[in-house]
Formats: C-alpha cells, sequence, structure tokens
C-alpha cells in the first residue's frame, strides 16, 4: 500500500502585521524612500509586557506608543533591547524591506518590456537598471526618470499621461544601450496610454509583494495560517488575492483568514509597528550611505531574502563603505540633504 500523506499539523499559527512607509502607489518623490512590512509571532501576554517597559523606559505617557518612541536618539539601548538576542523579537519577526525607485524600476520593465522576457530575465534587468541608471544619472536624477513612469501609470486624464511619457521616453534614451526596448515601449497614442494606465493601476503598491512575503514566510511550517493586520486602505479584496496568488511554494495554501484590527487594540500589531518603523529608518539610513553599522547588523536577522533590495543585508555596510573610499556620485551632496530629512519623517 502507498505511505499515508503526512497529518497536517492543526495549531493555528496567528502572526500579526504593520508596516512602515506606505504612500501607496506614489513610489519616488514622496515623503519616505523605503518601505517596511513587519510581520510577528508572539503572544499578547507578551507584547502587553513589551508595550509596559517601552512605556516605563522610554517615559511616554502615551495610550499607544508608537515606533519613532523607541527610535529617539535617548532610548538607543531600549531599540537595541527591543532586537537584541535579549529582547522578545528575535526569532519571533520576519520584515520584507522595500526599496521604492528598484520596486518601481521592476514594476516599469514589467509594462514596459514585460511581453518578450520571463521573469527571471525581467528580474535581472531591473537591477542592471537601477545600477546603471543611479550610476550615470545619480539617485535623484534616476528617480525623476522613474517619476515620469510613476505618473503616467498615476495619471488622472489622458493629457496628462501624454505629457509625462514624452518626459519618459527623453529620460530613457539615454539608457538605450542597457534596455533598449523600454523606450520604444512607451505608448504616446491615446490607445496604447489608456492600455498602460489600465495595466498599471494597482500593480504597483509594495504592501502586496510584502503581504505575499509574509504567506512565504509563516506558510512554510505548514500550519494553519492566520494574519491580523492594521487596518490598511489599500490592501483591498483584490491586493489580497493577487497576493495569495503569487505566493510560491503552495504556502499560500496554509492561510486560513486576514483580519484588520486597529493597533490600538491589538498590542501584538503595535510590535509589529516598533519593527517596521526601526527597519525603515535604518534601511533608509543605509540607502542613503548614512547606516549606523550597530543597528544594521540588529536588524539583519530580520530582513528577508526575497527583500526588494540590490544588496543583502548587513553586506549593505560594504556597500556604504564602498561609496565612501570611491567618494559621491553625481547628485550625492543633495541628495544626502534630502534623506537626512526623510528619516527625520514621523513613523
Amino acid at each position: 500500500m502507498p505511505p499515508s500523506a503526512p497529518t497536517r499539523p492543526t495549531a493555528l499559527l496567528e502572526v500579526a502585521c504593520d508596516e512602515s512607509g506606505s504612500e501607496g502607489e506614489k513610489l519616488v518623490h514622496g515623503s519616505t524612500d523605503t518601505f517596511a512590512h513587519a510581520s510577528v509571532d508572539v503572544t499578547r501576554s507578551a507584547a502587553l509586557a513589551t508595550i509596559e517597559r517601552v512605556r516605563v523606559e522610554a517615559r511616554s505617557p502615551a495610550t499607544e506608543v508608537k515606533a519613532s518612541v523607541v527610535l529617539r536618539p535617548q532610548n538607543r539601548r531600549l531599540l537595541e533591547w527591543l532586537l537584541g538576542e535579549d529582547g522578545p523579537l528575535l526569532g519571533h519577526a520576519h520584515v520584507h524591506l522595500t526599496d521604492k525607485a528598484l520596486h518601481l524600476t521592476g514594476r516599469m520593465v514589467v509594462l514596459l518590456d514585460g511581453a518578450s522576457r520571463s521573469g527571471p530575465e525581467l528580474g535581472r534587468l531591473a537591477e542592471v537598471l537601477h545600477r546603471t541608471a543611479t550610476r550615470r544619472l545619480g539617485r535623484e536624477g534616476w528617480e525623476a526618470v522613474l517619476a515620469d513612469f510613476n505618473d503616467v501609470v498615476r495619471a488622472r486624464s489622458l493629457d496628462e499621461a501624454a505629457v509625462s511619457a514624452r518626459a519618459l521616453q527623453r529620460g530613457l534614451a539615454d539608457l538605450v544601450d542597457v534596455a533598449p526596448a523600454l523606450s520604444a515601449g512607451v505608448p504616446t497614442e491615446p490607445v496604447g496610454l489608456l492600455a498602460l494606465v489600465a495595466r498599471g493601476r494597482g500593480v504597483l503598491d509594495p504592501i502586496v509583494p510584502a503581504l505575499a512575503e509574509v504567506l512565504r514566510h509563516w506558510g512554510a511550517a505548514g500550519r494553519p495560517l492566520w494574519v491580523v493586520h492594521d487596518v490598511q486602505a489599500t490592501l483591498t479584496d483584490a491586493a489580497i488575492r493577487t497576493a495569495v496568488g503569487s505566493s510560491a511554494d503552495g504556502a499560500s495554501e496554509t492561510l486560513e483568514g486576514i483580519s484588520f484590527v486597529d493597533s490600538q487594540d491589538d498590542p501584538r500589531v503595535q510590535l509589529a509597528d516598533f519593527l517596521a518603523g526601526a527597519a525603515r529608518r535604518i534601511a533608509s539610513q543605509a540607502l542613503s550611505g548614512q547606516a549606523d553599522p550597530g543597528l544594521v547588523q540588529l536588524i539583519a536577522p530580520y530582513v528577508s531574502a526575497r527583500s526588494t533590495w540590490l544588496d543583502a543585508w548587513p553586506q549593505v555596510l560594504e556597500v556604504v563603505h564602498h561609496r565612501h573610499v570611491a567618494g559621491p556620485g553625481p547628485g550625492h551632496d543633495v541628495l544626502r540633504g534630502r534623506r537626512r530629512r526623510q528619516a527625520d519623517v514621523g513613523e
């Protein structure tokens, strides 16, 4: 007789999620350059005890303690405890990071050149294009080109889409040796523009691949999975279906359901907020060449290898060091000032 199928574990795994840096489908020239999505597997009692410790040590009178509290310089030791070996999160939490400009580069490659290439090819092209364009134009210059693509897809009228499409063609012309099909793939006629806008709506928000990563990571054990998420308007039924459909290895089959709560009503979601806010701040500083080595090392064990990021963690420190040795690239001084201002944005 054939061996019987393995028994599926029945104990429900419930993970709580929150994000930091969400601006929907506006991915460049916004308030933040990085999106972080955190998920935690802790008990309510452990979460409550952690929040109380944070409130006492940070001397916070707030009813709901936010990530910005633990990110204050005077609370550095508290943040180190929260992320470190003696804290409540290590081994019980996961973070998916998104470099928004890299994510938008990938979406642009898919929408303008996706018909002629496979998924892995598109991913490699996006990385090469992002590296090359950032080196040639500077991060700020490349983001200006990406902003034109972002504006095409988010255009409110055909005239707006046409203006942004012409600007996008000019910007991509300087990169024709890297991605020759992209500039030619930008439509200029009304029918093509409308089709691009229709294809692009709803596929840019980084929260969708982040949720898919939650299902992959926590569903890998095969246990029935329930996701508790902070209220998030962009996680529509369509977005959730997309995330479930894109989860690899059948991990999404373990999903029993998703519920949305106000973070004030679930201490586990507040812990996810702490982690997401800390990860976004640390990652944004690394992206701008202002990495804090100690914090990069602390956050590295939580960061998904499938994050939308060019360099693996904590190898980002080597990249930052190389930038300092090699000297600033185009637009570096302007960029550094802007990134520092972004780091001060509240979570």
